[in-house]
């Protein structure tokens, strides 16, 4: 019997190498009647389509938020000019206070060196007041109207012949004057009389006569 021809055993059953065989070959040349797979094309362009429009939706969106990111760099960009503008205004007025800082502390150390002087010139004033105070004596005692209507004539008169001291040369007074307001009311009350003397060391004869002889 020729090889490859589909004969049956003694049993009537198919040969099993046979039915191999013959699927084999029906694999290899598919017959007209059989229907044509599937393409497989139309569902990757779908799948393809379907990508691109979510990227392309991705896209959208991204444009989107750069847009907006360019609006909000605009306007950081506006502020940051705006706060330039300030800082350079805030920087003009830092200066200008400083240089006037600098005015008052150089009038403040001119002011300085003027409390200095002053306080010099006051303690030459009151060293002056001092020495000029020596120089006085208080006359108590002489009624109201005594010396007339030149006191220090009737003083440089009176003095040597009361003190018995003989002044040379003679007395000379700066200023003579009574202390306080001269009563109208008929209380006979003695204001003392201060004499002012030109020259020191009378004004201490004075005193010390008046310490050691008291009043006359």
């Amino acid at each position: 019997m020729p090889r490859g021809m589909a004969t049956g055993n003694a049993t009537g059953k198919p040969d099993r190498q046979l039915l191999f065989s013959e699927a084999l070959r029906q694999q290899k040349h598919p017959s007209a009647e059989d229907p044509p797979p599937l393409p497989c094309a139309n569902m990757a362009d779908d799948t393809q389509g379907v990508t691109m429009d979510r990227i392309l939706q991705e896209i959208s969106a991204v444009s989107r938020k750069l847009e907006g990111m360019d609006n909000v760099m605009v306007a950081l960009t506006a502020e940051t000019r705006s706060m330039r503008l300030d800082i350079a205004g805030f920087q003009s007025q830092i200066s200008g206070l400083d240089q006037r800082v600098a005015t008052v502390e150089t009038q403040v150390a001119s002011w300085t060196d003027r409390d200095l002087e002053l306080s010099h010139l006051r303690s030459k004033l009151t060293d002056l007041e001092d020495r000029s105070r020596r120089s006085n004596v208080h006359l108590l005692g002489f009624p109201e109207g005594v010396e007339g209507t030149d006191i220090f004539s009737y003083l440089r008169d009176i003095l040597p012949k009361l003190t018995d001291i003989t002044f040379d040369p003679s007395l000379e007074f700066q200023r003579v004057l009574r202390l306080g307001p001269k009563r109208q009311d008929g209380n006979n009350c003695l204001r003392p009389i201060t004499v002012c003397m030109l020259r020191h060391l009378q004004a201490r004869q004075l005193l010390q006569m008046a310490r050691t002889q008291g009043p006359l």
